[in-house]
């Protein structure tokens, strides 16, 4: 799929453009939404969600997924909305799909991204956990599903620290050391170890709730061992005491 991005000029009057998208994006089939100071275009058609466009107030669009014809539409609708526009736009393109992992293939001028949210759905599944506990004093989890749970939550975080491209300087800098004050200059604007450290410890907080259901379904299985043991017991108690009657009848 197709990733796009233009510098129009020098500013976007955001406030502006979010009201012009207001009145207009109803005949566009477009949805907006405002944070962090950028514009995030949702558009949708009857499949559901097929592309995205984020506004910049420095001047700058950057297109997911759309046609080059609806990049341009866009463009042009909000082109009154630039201060100081340039007379020949900057523009580049790339390509991008979805994999397993978030990554960059510079070689072949594509992106790869994750195909689900991982992080956001492995904090969804667990959210139940904690108000089953507080209402049932147990899980209903099993040992095994609990298991798999836990492994999935350290793939995650091994392919975070461990495997991700955008926490180091990737190797395509490395072989061109001129670009890499860019690289360097995006990843502060974008808080990149900030925001590892915030997922983190939402991961971390996941971990211990592991641990605890780990804790108490081991707990669970010894009582059931200490019952079998004693169940056990009390079987050759009845069996010794019926051997010792018969012996005098």
């Amino acid at each position: 799929m197709r990733c796009a991005y233009y510098c129009v000029g020098d500013i976007y009057d955001i406030d502006s453009v979010a009201n012009f998208l207001r009145e207009e994006g109803r005949e566009l089939k477009f949805h907006d939404n405002v944070y962090d100071n950028v514009i995030h275009i949702l558009k949708e058609n009857e499949e559901g969600h097929s592309g995205d466009a984020f506004i910049f107030p420095y001047g700058c669009a950057i297109f997911w997924g759309l046609e080059v014809e609806e990049e341009h539409q866009i463009l042009e609708k909000l082109h009154p909305y630039v201060g100081h526009p340039l007379t020949v736009p900057t523009h580049d393109q790339s390509t991008f799909h979805y994999g397993n992992t978030t990554a960059i293939e510079e070689e072949d001028d594509e992106i790869v991204l994750e195909s689900d949210d991982l992080f956001i759905h492995t904090i969804e599944k667990t959210c139940y956990l904690p108000e089953e506990l507080a209402k049932k004093g147990k899980t209903s989890m099993s040992r095994k599903k609990l298991s798999k749970m836990i492994g999935a939550l350290f793939s995650e975080r091994n392919s975070i620290n461990l495997h991700n491209d955008i926490l180091d300087t990737p190797e395509f800098f490395w072989r061109r050391p001129r670009y890499e004050h860019y690289y360097l200059m995006a990843s502060e604007y974008m808080d990149i170890t900030t925001r590892l450290d915030i997922l983190n410890r939402r991961l971390d907080v996941i971990h211990e709730l592991y641990e605890i259901l780990s804790s108490e379904l081991n707990h669970r299985h010894s009582s059931r061992l200490e019952l079998t043991i004693i169940l056990l017991i009390l079987i050759e108690v009845v069996v010794v005491l019926r051997n010792e009657v018969l012996k005098f009848l």
